[in-house]
C-alpha cells in the first residue's frame, strides 16, 4: 500500500479540488493507475478465504480419540485415521494436536528451608574449555551448596570422572569442616548406575565412598531441577553470573586460585536477599558431621609399562622412570596437581601434573644413571656433541 499521507492528499485533490487524474498524478509525481486507484480513498484488501485442510473433516475423530487418551501420540492417530481414508501428513496432524491437547495446570510448590546440618547439594557446570599452548582441555565446575547458610564451596576441574568427583568432595568437606547428614544430586553417572521410578540403585563405589563419610546419597527425579534448587540458582547459575565473565586464566591452577578469592571476598561475604545473612554467618560448622582423620586415596590410578626408552604414558603424555623399571609394570597415580609412579606400595618418582599433550617428563632426569651403564652411549654422545661444535663440512 502506498504511504498514508499520498493516499490522503489523492483523495484530497481529486474529491476536494476536483482535479483530473492526469492532473493529480502529475502533480504528486505518481502513476496513473496509483491516482485511479486510491481517488475514493484507502482499498481495503478483500479478506482471504480461510485455507482448507485435508484434516478439517477428521478433527472431531481426533478430539474423541484425545478423549478416550489425552497422551496418544500423533504417529498413533495418524494410523488410526488412515484406517477411515484420511491421506494428509502427519504434520499438519501434530500441529493441530499441539494446539487442541490441554495443558496442564501449573503445579505449585512448597519452599522448604533445611536446618544446620542436614542438607548439601552438588552440581556440575561447563565452562568452555583452556587452552594450553594449543592444546584445549575441557573445564568444569564442580560446585558445592550448604542449603541452610548458602555457603559455596568451588572447584574447577578438567575432568568429571568418579576419582576427581570424590576428590572435590573431600576438598569441600574440608574446606567446610564437615559434611552434612544427606547430599542431593543429578542422576550423575559417577553416582547413580539405574533407576526404576523412584527406585534408585547407586554405584557401588559411590555408596562406598558416602559409608566412609557417613552421608545419606539423594538422587533428584529425572527432570526435576527444583528438588535441588540450591545449587540451580545460588550455586551454577550465580557462578557464570558473578565470577565468570570478564576473566582470563592461564592454566587450572590459576582458575582455581581466582575461584578461591572470589569465594572468599564475593560469594560467602554477600548478604543473601532471603535470609538477611551472609553465608558465613548463618553457617554452623557446629551442626555438621565429622570428618573421618585419614582420607581415603582417591588419585586418578592406572597402571603402566616402562618402555626400553624409560618411558610410560598416561594422559597424553609421556613420563620417564628409572632404568631398572624397563618392561616392568608401574602404577600411575595422579591428581590436579601431580603424577606420581609407584612399584607396589614404594613411591618410585612425582612430577608436576602437565595439562598438555605429547610431552616428555623427565627426560634428563635418569640419563645419567643409564649412562653408567651403557658406556658406549656415553661415548656417542660425547661424539655428537663434537660433531655439533664442527659444524657441517665446508
Amino acid at each position: 500500500m502506498e504511504d498514508p499521507a499520498i493516499v490522503e492528499a489523492i483523495y484530497r485533490l481529486s474529491q476536494g479540488e476536483h482535479w483530473s487524474i492526469r492532473k493529480v498524478a502529475r502533480h504528486l509525481g505518481i502513476s496513473r493507475d496509483t491516482a485511479r486507484k486510491y481517488r475514493n480513498g484507502p482499498v481495503d484488501k478483500a479478506p482471504l478465504p480461510p485455507r482448507t485442510s485435508k484434516l478439517d473433516g477428521y478433527k472431531q475423530i481426533v478430539l474423541d480419540l484425545l478423549e478416550q487418551d489425552p497422551e496418544a501420540g500423533g504417529s498413533v492417530i495418524h494410523q488410526r485415521l488412515t484406517r477411515l481414508g484420511y491421506d494428509g501428513g502427519v504434520s499438519i496432524l501434530r500441529e493441530y494436536l499441539r494446539r487442541v491437547r490441554r495443558q496442564p495446570a501449573p503445579r505449585a510448590f512448597l519452599r522448604m528451608d533445611p536446618l544446620p546440618g542436614e542438607r548439601f547439594e552438588v552440581d556440575w557446570g561447563h565452562f568452555g574449555a583452556l587452552d594450553y599452548q594449543g592444546d584445549r582441555r575441557k573445564l568444569y565446575a564442580f560446585v558445592l551448596v550448604d542449603c541452610h547458610s548458602r555457603l559455596l564451596y568451588v572447584e574447577f576441574t578438567h575432568s568429571q570422572c568418579f576419582e576427581t568427583f570424590a576428590r572435590c568432595h573431600i576438598h569441600g568437606f574440608r574446606a567446610f569442616g564437615g559434611v552434612s547428614r544427606e547430599i542431593w544430586f543429578d542422576n550423575l553417572l559417577t553416582a547413580v548406575a539405574e533407576r526404576d521410578g523412584r527406585l534408585v540403585r547407586f554405584q557401588p563405589r559411590f555408596l562406598a565412598f558416602a559409608r566412609d563419610y557417613n552421608f545419606f546419597p539423594r538422587a533428584c527425579n529425572p527432570a526435576a531441577g527444583w528438588e535441588k534448587g540450591t545449587v540451580e540458582r545460588a550455586g551454577v547459575r550465580y557462578l557464570r553470573q558473578s565470577f565468570w565473565p570478564l576473566r582470563t586464566f592461564v592454566d587450572l591452577a590459576d582458575v582455581n586460585r581466582q575461584v578461591r578469592e572470589w569465594l572468599e571476598e564475593v560469594a560467602n561475604r554477600r548478604v543473601h536477599r532471603e535470609t538477611r545473612q551472609t553465608p558465613r554467618e548463618r553457617f554452623q560448622v557446629e551442626a555438621l558431621r565429622p570428618l573421618p582423620a585419614l582420607d581415603p586415596d582417591y588419585r586418578d590410578s592406572e597402571d603402566a609399562r616402562v618402555y626400553k626408552d624409560l618411558r610410560l604414558y598416561f594422559d597424553g603424555n609421556r613420563y620417564c622412570a628409572p632404568p631398572r623399571y624397563v618392561n616392568q609394570i608401574l602404577t600411575v597415580k595422579a591428581d590436579s596437581q601431580s603424577v606420581t609412579l609407584y612399584d607396589g606400595p614404594r613411591e618410585v618418582v612425582s612430577y608436576p601434573r602437565c595439562w598438555r599433550r605429547g610431552q616428555v617428563l623427565g627426560a634428563d632426569r635418569f640419563k645419567e644413571e643409564l649412562l653408567e651403564t651403557r658406556p658406549a652411549a656415553r661415548a656417542s654422545q660425547a661424539q655428537q656433541r663434537l660433531v655439533a661444535l664442527l659444524g657441517p663440512p665446508v
